[in-house]
């Protein structure tokens, strides 16, 4: 493990930028940034323009280190270059950003009100080349719709289960049990949520470490005993379908957690923007989510 990498996830000021769009998702990103479907007939022509989408982003003088803790990366984003280097290699020499991985292949279908995710059955093999790459860490989602406590504990239990893989490698693993914001029992599944990862987090062992990627909880520091687990370097938030504008003022609001924004954070980044209009987006989005993760306010 990096221990200078290490540092900046724990004690960091800053957030986790998350660019690990996968294969089901890109066309989406693409549209929001101006690239329709006609522009691309094959999977490799789509990830290919994806790339460039994320080595603009990642080359931006607005996306550095002094703001941006960490980058969730896409396998084949971590196979690839930037500026000549791989990826994450560029991203730690060049930015003083740490790299992640996201190593989960989807989600499976709904079962007892949560979605569980699909079996992750080249593991092995994907985390020995984050290793070679130099990944930090790892992430993998999966989603609660409901407070139903058995589909809780199987979410969790399954987290907890490849976290223990993934640790073998010497890889940090973030868990990502997302409670859907549009849940009727939002509130009483995240107490369940809570519940369940603390009886796992007292069967680890002594050095293990784990970080946990949740909703913003509809009570603010809800997470907070958590976050104050000696196995749980840092806790940080999705904004889950909320507006960037609504995403930061509840996060805002939450002292124990910094964000880990994906759409809030590329939003109104498009494809014919001019680089001087690219970056000037960009920093007003880095400095809003930024200033949401360490300025911290009474409820």
């Amino acid at each position: 493990m990096n221990t200078a990498q290490l540092a900046r996830i724990t004690s960091g000021s800053g957030f986790f930028a998350a660019l690990d769009q996968s294969g089901g998702s890109t066309p989406k990103a693409l549209a929001e940034y101006g690239v329709q479907p006609r522009r691309y007939d094959s999977d490799a022509e789509m990830f290919d323009l994806v790339h460039a989408m994320r080595t603009r982003l990642l080359t931006s003088p607005a996306f550095d280190g002094s703001r941006v803790l960490a980058a969730i990366l896409f396998e084949q984003t971590m196979d690839r270059d930037v500026d000549g280097a791989p990826t994450a290699r560029y991203l730690w020499d060049e930015k003083n950003v740490v790299p992640f991985l996201k190593v989960d292949k989807g989600l499976a279908a709904e079962r007892d009100g949560v979605q569980l995710m699909k079996p992750i059955d080249t593991l092995d093999d994907l985390l020995e080349r984050a290793n070679r790459h130099q990944i930090f860490g790892t992430k993998m989602r999966s989603v609660i719709n409901s407070a139903n406590e058995a589909g809780i504990a199987a979410i969790v239990d399954q987290q907890f289960e490849y976290a223990r893989r993934i640790m073998a490698f010497g890889l940090v693993p973030i868990l990502e049990p997302e409670v859907n914001i549009a849940s009727p029992d939002k509130q009483q599944a995240e107490d369940l949520l809570c519940e369940a990862i603390a009886t796992h987090l007292t069967a680890l062992a002594e050095d293990a470490l784990v970080m946990l990627k949740v909703s913003i909880p509809t009570q603010a520091g809800r997470y907070a005993e958590l976050a104050s687990d000696r196995h749980v370097p840092r806790i940080v938030a999705l904004s889950g379908g909320y507006s960037r504008d609504e995403a930061c003022a509840r996060l805002a609001l939450d002292p124990t957690l910094i964000a880990s924004f994906s759409r809030a954070l590329l939003a109104g980044l498009t494809e014919d923007q001019t680089d001087e209009e690219f970056t000037a987006r960009l920093e007003a989005s880095v400095e809003q989510i930024y200033r949401a993760s360490v300025d911290k306010r009474d409820r």
